[in-house]
């Protein structure tokens, strides 16, 4: 039977029901958040280790007992049974006595390494048996050691500066050899001890002499070196190299205005070059792009990653370096191959498109028809594991307001089951700030900005908040995501303290693919400064917003917009911390700040219409000025020469100096910059004192 509600009678108790539901809920404590005590709000979801065949996966999940174990898992049923573990692991690769960065060969009978000497070296594991492959090591002559700007913008910090690979069949060693020694010395000053001492870097900053680079070519028996043919003394740039299944090597080349990329086909024999590959484009071509070679099997040629039609498509070659066709063709973005399974004629790949917020899964034939999305619903998907044959694969998807979840999803697309869920046992227990993203119009009208928003728990519209802007900026460095984020954060604190917190994204952030990226050639931080301030000025039209407190921060790239919206925009933003920050581009490297700038010598305007010194004068808020004494990326520099401008033109700021750290801090130095962030936060912000659990009994701050 039904029992009938009078209409007048539904509103009411609904808001009854969800005010007491509310009120059961609890905030967070200071120790969940900053001191990693308990909650069982989220929990974390198992390790996917790789399939034992098409229809069993191995997973690694923490059991009841607290210990880690691992299990095959039947695909179909669900079933599983213990897997043993060492069954998994590669023997490690243990270090060499006296050695940097050793790597095994793919067979495991050789290991290869630079020392201190700055040379390469090889053993023979059987015999123990060590060759030098190099014997001019210096300290302007790095041979498998990467040079500064190699390991920070091409390389990556991952290599940890090794510069040699293996081929596939253990034969041959390609390394890159530098040559600082006409590369400009930067000394920073190091405090330590009685008299301090200089620690001086090769560090090339825009417009200055590169380091020459050559390319070796060894074979490890009897270890003799072929050099590429490629002249040193050109200003020139590599890229990593890419080894073939059957053993050949092809080098990324690029000039030094970054706008031509040719990839040649080396000889190892005589270290002559074959041309590939060629693209130009107008502006610049990334080098340090990820996945750009794909090879297949021997002989079946290769897939090339490329952004010269507007987007990160993908092109099917063969192995002269013919094109064969393309493979996508839309508003791909991000993309990154996941699996290619040549026997079915098929390419997985992850990119974003239907919502540039978001990852998906997709597939396309290599003749390039047929391209399918595979991934499912609302959500960002940001882990993939195929099966060997493309019956399953396992997918981690989130959103904004949906904790991580793992799913075994079939070939079409179909969710098979949940494998782990990311929402604890308490999950429901503690009150959780509503996110979203809206669009804001640039105030060219060219682009619809994404703009991600926290609220603040117990939000209420018809009362203003203060604004925290959390930004970064940096080409294809957006930040503005539709995936979950972490629930025991200081951001979960700021919310219950009553603060919308808000990240922006501009046009260059990737969003809107090399379009949007283009703007930026020539005036690197002009267009993503005036996006910054149309999403401020749209933000101070709200009317929950309290417009006299918006505070923007930001690290490195981050740092510089910061400062860029205290001066270019004082007048959408009155408060702001900066850290680690570029303050002009003359004084950032070569390779990163000439991509998008050309040269000094090539662009006097265009670094004087981005340099923050140029905007001081409109400086009316309040900024703090935050860098390590010792920081080898950004130097400190950048922030000295800021702040003898503002002195100068007796502006107030503030300045907090960290010794002897570098571009990140890290330790006692870390706990204190944040803590000293959070008190600005509330003196500024939420204009009250900071709270009491923060500090110990005897006024110093508690850690974290």
């Amino acid at each position: 039977m039904k029992m009938a509600v009078a209409k007048g009678m539904v509103l009411p108790c609904l808001l009854l029901f969800a005010v007491t539901t509310h009120a059961q809920k609890q905030n967070f404590t200071f120790e969940q958040i900053f001191k990693n005590s308990e909650t069982n709000a989220v929990q974390p979801l198992p390790t996917i280790n790789g399939w034992a065949d098409d229809s069993h996966y191995i997973i690694t999940q923490k059991e009841p007992s607290g210990r880690m174990a691992t299990y095959m898992v039947d695909a179909k049923t669900g079933k599983s049974v213990p897997h043993p573990e060492g069954g998994l692991i590669a023997p490690p690769e243990t270090s060499i006595p006296g050695s940097v960065n050793t790597t095994y060969s793919p067979d495991r009978k050789w290991a290869a390494y630079t020392k201190k000497d700055n040379n390469l070296y090889i053993k023979d594991m059987a015999s123990g048996k060590e060759t030098a492959l190099t014997s001019d090591g210096s300290a302007t002559v790095l041979n498998g050691y990467a040079s500064w700007v190699y390991y920070e913008e091409i390389l990556g910090r991952a290599s940890k500066y090794k510069a040699f690979w293996w081929s596939a069949d253990s034969k041959h060693l390609c390394f890159m050899r530098f040559d600082e020694s006409q590369v400009p010395v930067f000394p920073i000053y190091v405090a330590d001890g009685q008299h301090g001492y200089l620690e001086n870097t090769r560090y090339p900053k825009a417009g200055d002499k590169n380091p020459e680079v050559k390319i070796g070519v060894a074979s490890v028996n009897p270890g003799e070196i072929v050099w590429a043919d490629f002249n040193a003394k050109d200003d020139q740039y590599f890229g990593e190299p890419a080894w073939s299944p059957d053993g050949q090597l092809w080098i990324q080349w690029m000039n030094r205005k970054q706008n031509n990329l040719k990839i040649y086909n080396i000889d190892l024999a005589n270290g002559s070059k074959k041309e590939v590959y060629d693209e130009k484009q107008d502006t610049w071509i990334d080098l340090d792009e990820d996945e750009r070679i794909t090879f297949l099997s021997a002989g079946k040629g290769c897939i090339i990653k490329s952004d010269r039609d507007g987007w990160e498509n993908l092109y099917y070659y063969d192995n002269n370096g013919q094109l064969k066709n393309a493979i996508t063709n839309g508003n791909f973005w991000g993309t990154g191959i996941a699996k290619v399974d040549e026997k079915a004629g098929v390419v997985y790949f992850r990119a974003r498109k239907e919502n540039s917020a978001r990852f998906d899964l997709y597939k396309a034939s290599l003749n390039g028809k047929g391209v399918t999305r595979l991934s499912f619903g609302d959500y960002t998907h940001d882990f993939f594991s195929i099966s060997p044959n493309g019956s399953y694969f396992i997918t981690v998807y989130s959103n904004l307001n949906t904790p991580p979840v793992m799913a075994l999803v079939d070939a079409k697309g179909k969710v098979v089951r949940e494998v782990a869920n990311g929402k604890g046992s308490n999950f429901g227990n503690y009150n959780l700030p509503k996110n979203e993203i809206v669009k804001v119009p640039s105030a060219d009208g060219q682009f619809q900005l994404p703009v991600s928003i926290t609220y603040p728990i117990n939000f209420d519209p018809a009362k203003k908040y203060p604004v925290l802007i959390s930004i970064y900026g940096g080409p294809n460095a957006g930040t503005v995501y539709d995936r979950w984020k972490p629930t025991v954060s200081p951001a979960q604190w700021f919310a219950q303290e009553g603060m919308i917190q808000v990240a922006f994204d501009n046009r260059s952030s990737g969003h809107f693919g090399k379009k949007g990226l283009n703007y930026i050639f020539r005036q690197l931080g002009k267009y993503e400064i005036e996006d910054y301030m149309a999403c401020g000025r749209w933000l101070k039209q709200q009317p929950w917003v309290d417009s006299s407190k918006l505070c923007i921060t930001g690290g490195s790239f981050g740092g510089y917009m910061t400062c860029m919206a205290l001066t270019y925009g004082a007048d959408v933003f009155p408060y702001g911390i900066a850290n680690s920050s570029v303050t002009d581009w003359k004084f950032y490297d070569t390779h990163y700040t000439e991509r998008f700038m050309n040269t000094p010598q090539d662009n006097p305007d265009g670094y004087k219409i981005t340099s923050v010194m140029n905007y001081a004068d409109r400086y009316k808020g309040l900024l703090r000025i935050v860098h390590g004494t010792s920081d080898d990326n950004v130097h400190m520099q950048n922030s000295l020469v800021f702040i003898n401008k503002l002195e100068d033109l007796k502006k107030h700021f503030e300045f907090m100096a960290y010794p002897g750290e570098r571009h990140s801090f890290m330790g006692l130095k870390r706990v204190h910059n944040s803590y000293e962030a959070y008190k600005f936060y509330y003196q500024y912000l939420l204009q009250k004192p900071m709270p009491a659990v923060f500090w110990a009994p005897d006024g110093s701050q508690r850690g974290f």
